[in-house]
């Protein structure tokens, strides 16, 4: 893709969703990074419906302690993966309130020191909290930096180092909500859906899906 591609592609995103956000629900730095922390192989949806619950009982980390294993496990147990993230949470509950004090840090070296919590966690943390140019790489924006050929790259590391070198500037504070979006909404994994695409000129794919 073009770099005046890549310009005309943010611009079209830009101006259908002018403030793009997470779809996971939180009130605090802490309730974010702990949905994020939830949300690995599992659903904004079924991640907000049981941390509506969670986060009305254990909205801190001295709350959440406070529940133990048990307890948080049974508030989760709808979330994928439940044991192993509540485990992850907990540990990284006592190193929140033993090292920082209660308070998630600002910091990649800090946040990934967490449990359970790798490079695309913090990088939302980072973007979404601290405001931070960061591009959070999951499944959705490594499809999307393959397909459309905006970062091709053969793993997600790849594709965060071409979208951070390509992505004007201007744009690169809410380019991974729009790319998160548009793979789940219309640059669908099995089908995506071409023919309703307003960044479909831009797009470098070549077997675009016909209109049905």
């Amino acid at each position: 893709m073009k770099p005046t591609d890549i310009q005309q592609f943010f611009s079209t995103l830009h101006a259908a969703n002018p403030h793009p956000q997470t779809e996971l629900k939180y009130a605090s730095v802490f309730e974010l990074l702990a949905a994020v922390l939830l949300s690995a192989q599992a659903t904004d949806v079924g991640v907000n419906k049981a941390t509506r619950r969670l986060f009305a009982v254990a909205n801190t980390p001295q709350k959440m302690l406070a529940l133990g294993l048990p307890g948080l496990e049974a508030h989760i147990s709808s979330i994928g993966l439940f044991r192993g993230k509540a485990k992850h949470l907990l540990q990284t509950c006592q190193i929140l309130v033993e090292q920082h004090g209660g308070e998630v840090p600002r910091t990649r070296e800090a946040l990934e020191a967490l449990p359970g919590v790798g490079r695309k966690t913090a990088n939302v943390v980072l973007n979404v909290a601290f405001g931070e140019p960061t591009m959070a790489v999951d499944t959705h924006v490594f499809r999307l930096g393959n397909r459309t050929s905006l970062a091709p790259g053969r793993t997600p590391q790849a594709v965060e180092d071409k979208l951070l070198r390509r992505i004007p500037a201007p744009f690169l504070a809410d380019a991974h909500h729009w790319l998160i979006l548009h793979g789940r909404y219309v640059c669908k994994a099995r089908t995506p859906l071409c023919w309703q695409c307003a960044v479909a000129p831009q797009c470098g794919y070549r077997d675009k899906t016909p209109a049905p």
